[in-house]
């Protein structure tokens, strides 16, 4: 070894090899124990000894020896720098995935619910369903009342609806839910706000109203002319006012305004009186009867599928009008209830519109020839997205226009079902006789009595037969009044009402002669019992009559 270290210029008092070692000068072999480690120069703590690791070469394996300080560092080092390249992508990406995961998560939660930042009075209704938030909207409504004193010991409690003002709860929830648009950044976003009015219609008229009547005694009080449907005449008559004295409604409707706009707390105002001549002149008033009775006037017509139409009654049209206004300026207007008429809508309208399908019942020969249509089909038919329709027709009330609106329905095609007809039996009332045929062809024909004269004459028309007996007992009414029974009639075959073929052996001569006129029945057509019974056994329900001919005015057979 020492010959190793000598050819290196290492030796006994070698100083210039620790010099070199030190300045890292060359290659510096450094013997410890049975192995060398070939070293390269390295600067200590820079790039180029960090990189210098990578030339570290063993000449010889011996018993485990620690890497010199530096280098165990620096390999560390570069250890931490890939692991941490490793974990920082990951960690990001799963927050990432998190993020993106809870904004679609927040998304679908608050599409049908009142969004972050939406506020209604002094409630919290974020995150709320429709149902929940119009629980919420209710109980705000009987909470905002209003308590009215004169400051002569004269005090009132006054709800909304009391002062005239009409709340829409379904709409208000709807402007809740939909509040802050459709946009998901901006309607998720709690920094953004918007704060919900309650939907109303407000009423100054019936405010003013309201309390004058609380407040005047009626002999005091000034009344302005105003308007009201006549259910008698069908029409909106004008009532004349007068003057006196009444309550100032300002402070009223400032707080009715304010309770709108944060509904829910209750709050109370003071008020003065004051005398004016009649708030609102008969002319006024009789303006507004007029231009309500032009509403009147103008049908709105509703049709769903082809035929099915209805038109809106006057006196739902009146329910749906108010008169309103301002009686401080003298003003009277008309006013038109939108939640009535969408109530209309969705609880009577489809009784108006909606009908059931029909099958069509044609009675037809063995050939399947037509020989009448006994019951007509009807298509059916059921509405659907009424929602769409309370806004058009308020629209046309509103505009005073009427109008001929188109009402969305699935319709069903009436199906046609056949019954044949084997046989066809022709009554000629003319020559007293009944022949049946079979297609066109004549099978049998039979002497017959029919109808007397006058009020039991036999009808004319096409029936078919739908209902028999073997045995019956007929009773009914003469002329005079008199009941009559006639027991055991055979072979009874019913084809209009009260209106048959059977037996009438009591009638033969009748029959014989051909006589209506002094021997007719009370409608019923008289046959021989084996004529009858041919009747009975070969024509089932079903089979088509037809009655023709005029009445004789005496026997048709000598």
């Amino acid at each position: 070894m020492n010959s190793t270290a000598n050819a290196y210029g290492q030796g006994a008092g070698n100083e210039g090899f620790d010099a070199r070692r030190r300045r890292g000068d060359g290659i510096v072999p450094e013997q410890v124990g049975e192995r060398t480690i070939s070293m390269p120069p390295l600067g200590e703590h820079t790039a180029q000894g960090v990189a210098g690791l990578s030339s570290l070469a063993w000449t010889d394996v011996g018993e485990e020896e620690d890497f010199p300080e530096h280098a165990v560092v620096h390999r560390e080092i570069r250890r931490g720098h890939k692991t941490l390249w490793i974990v920082l992508p990951s960690t990001l990406a799963v927050l990432i995935v998190l993020l993106v995961g809870s904004f679609f998560a927040a998304r679908a939660y608050f599409q049908d619910r009142v969004a972050p930042g939406v506020s209604f009075g002094n409630v919290s209704v974020v995150g709320k369903d429709a149902g929940q938030v119009k629980a919420i909207v209710n109980g705000a409504v009987q909470r905002s009342t209003i308590t009215v004193s004169d400051g002569q010991g004269h005090t009132v409690k006054a709800s909304l609806r009391d002062l005239g003002t009409k709340v829409d709860a379904d709409a208000t929830v709807h402007a809740l839910i939909g509040a802050k648009g459709t946009d998901p950044f901006q309607r998720l976003n709690p920094f953004h706000r918007a704060t919900v009015p309650l939907s109303a219609a407000t009423n100054k008229l019936t405010a003013g109203e309201f309390v004058t009547t609380a407040f005047v005694t009626p002999g005091d009080r000034a009344v302005p002319s105003s308007i009201a449907f006549n259910n008698d005449t069908h029409t909106f008559t004008a009532t004349e006012g007068k003057g006196g004295s009444i309550p100032e409604s300002e402070p009223v409707n400032a707080a009715v305004d304010r309770m709108i706009a944060q509904p829910g707390t209750p709050a109370s105002v003071k008020v003065g009186y004051r005398s004016v001549d009649m708030p609102i002149s008969m002319q006024s008033a009789t303006d507004a009867a007029n231009q309500a009775n032009a509403r009147l006037s103008a049908p709105i017509t509703l049709t769903a599928g082809d035929h099915q139409s209805f038109t809106v009654p006057a006196q739902t049209l009146a329910s749906w009008i108010t008169p309103a206004g301002d009686p401080a300026k003298g003003q009277i207007s008309l006013q038109y209830d939108r939640q009535a008429i969408a109530d209309y809508v969705a609880n009577d309208l489809p009784n108006e519109l909606n009908r059931k399908m029909v099958s069509q019942q044609d009675i037809v020969d063995s050939h399947g020839k037509l020989l009448m249509t006994k019951v007509p089909g009807v298509d059916g038919v059921t509405v659907k997205n009424l929602s769409t329709v309370a806004g058009p027709i308020y629209q046309a009330l509103a505009g005073g226009q009427g109008g001929a609106l188109k009402v969305d329905a699935d319709v069903q095609a009436h199906d046609v079902k056949q019954t044949v007809s084997k046989y066809r039996i022709v009554v000629d009332k003319t020559k007293q006789v009944a022949s049946v045929y079979e297609g066109d062809n004549l099978v049998k024909t039979f002497l017959v009595c029919t109808g007397r004269s006058g009020q039991n004459e036999s009808d004319s028309g096409t029936f078919t037969i739908y209902l028999r007996y073997r045995t019956q007992d007929m009773r009914g009414l003469n002329d005079d009044g008199t009941p009559y029974l006639s027991k055991d009639v055979h072979w009874v075959s019913y084809y209009n009402g009260g209106e048959g073929f059977h037996t009438a052996n009591w009638n033969y001569p009748g029959i014989a002669k051909g006589d209506p006129s002094d021997n007719g029945s009370h409608g019923c057509i008289n046959m021989y019992e084996q004529d009858a019974q041919w009747i009975y056994d070969n024509c089932p329900e079903g089979t088509l009559v037809n009655v023709v001919g005029n009445q004789p005015s005496g026997p048709v057979r000598g």
